[in-house]
């Protein structure tokens, strides 16, 4: 093994501290860097991957990097020289202990790190047991590494990282395959009661004076939907006592960048989408809106929200997220993904349930500590969530709880 010099701890904003090469048997290579932009390139081509999640493409995580302003410590490997992985992780700083976790991990879906053919292709629990090892040794700033929410296999593959010893997270992810055409699509779930709750929700929004399905194309149009995003989800929890998720002014910085960043329509990190009144008292009003990101053949359902009204007794989620796969299908994706969480809606659209796990590896002697914590917390919340009584209280005694808007929460 070759060592070089320690890397120090990074600070945002200076200039970036020596990267560090760390070379185990086997010819693979870890270099720790505290900055995205030496990475730029390489990272950029990794991401193209169709098996990459775009929670961790550039795009995604600039614009988290650049609300929260967290230390980072991004992680490359190399095999026999060739870029194998990048894994995007920050240092967050808790109440007991610091944690290096995947960039934006609170508000990501689905989590694979950036993972190039050649890891793929040679991954083994033990050559993964190594790396992760070599990661142990050289990350700076953390008692623990988090590597959270990856799904043990992911369209016909297995994670190398998934590899690693893991606990099952506490929700799993749904997802709808998409079809050659709509019809297909609809023919894998009850066809028949989907068009017939289409066709309800369309007909009595069509009384109340007419609606369209819009996406946001200009940036006042673009803020407009996510700022009543956030003011009906906030409406609608507070409405069922539970806590917001979205009240903290970073994380709304952080999902007006992603809007705003550059993309195409087959990879962009967010983009808005809504039903909007066309006549009648109600002209202009919007009764649901919903946030997406699409990366290739892969759409992802960020988050969604319905007004209050008349237009409710339409369903107009439902009837969004039918026009929106109807407008995808037509576009070469190939999977619809609802995203992690297990609510009614989800499985009424979903015909695929995707097991996600957390794998913990300690940096240091309280990072054991802290690994153990991560690993109870995670088995106590699957079983409260098993249990809808208990469920239902914990989530009242969570929003009692919960302070006035922050700037920065970190969970122990």
């Amino acid at each position: 093994m070759k060592f070089d010099n320690a890397i120090r701890q990074p600070a945002i904003g200076h200039a970036p501290a020596q990267t560090d090469r760390y070379v185990m048997p086997g010819n693979v290579s870890i270099i720790i860097h505290d900055r995205m932009a030496p990475l730029e390139q390489q990272w950029r081509a990794l991401e193209a991957d169709n098996h990459n999640s775009v929670h961790q493409s550039y795009e995604w995580c600039r614009a988290w990097v650049d609300a929260y302003q967290r230390p980072l410590q991004i992680v490359e490997g190399r095999i026999d020289g060739a870029l194998a992985f990048i894994l995007p992780l920050e240092i967050v700083r808790g109440r007991m202990f610091t944690k290096a976790q995947f960039i934006g991990a609170h508000h990501a879906n689905i989590n694979t790190g950036l993972v190039a053919p050649i890891l793929t292709e040679r991954a083994t629990p033990d050559l993964m047991a190594a790396i992760a090892a070599g990661i142990r040794d050289r990350i700076a700033g953390a008692d623990c590494i988090i590597l959270g929410n990856m799904p043990l296999n992911w369209r016909g593959h297995t994670l190398p990282f998934s590899m690693l010893p893991h606990v099952e997270n506490q929700n799993h992810a749904f997802q709808l395959p998409v079809k050659s055409s709509f019809v297909e699509t609809l023919a894998q779930l009850n066809a028949k009661r989907r068009r017939k709750k289409y066709g309800v929700g369309h007909r009595r929004l069509e009384a109340l004076g007419g609606y369209e399905h819009v996406t946001a194309d200009s940036a006042a149009e673009k803020k407009e939907f996510l700022d009543l995003f956030f003011e009906q989800k906030a409406a609608r929890l507070a409405e069922f006592g539970l806590p917001n998720g979205f009240a903290c002014a970073k994380t709304r910085k952080f999902l007006h960048s992603a809007l705003l960043a550059s993309s195409d329509d087959t990879f962009f990190p967010l983009r808005m989408h809504a039903l909007r009144m066309t006549g009648g008292d109600h002209k202009g009003e919007i009764p649901a809106v919903a946030g997406l990101s699409r990366k290739g053949d892969h759409v992802i359902v960020q988050f969604c929200s319905i007004g209050s009204g008349p237009a409710t007794d339409a369903s107009p989620g439902e009837l969004l997220f039918h026009l929106m796969i109807e407008q995808y299908n037509a576009q070469n994706v190939c999977l619809f993904d609802f995203g992690i969480g297990d609510m009614p809606f989800k499985r009424s659209w979903c015909t695929e349930e995707t097991v996600q796990v957390n794998v913990t590896l300690p940096v240091t002697p309280l990072g054991r500590l802290a690994a153990l914590k991560e690993e109870t917390a995670t088995r106590l919340k699957t079983m409260i969530k098993q249990n809808p009584a208990i469920y239902a209280f914990v989530q009242k005694l969570r929003t009692r709880a919960q302070q006035p808007v922050l700037d920065e929460k970190a969970d122990d």
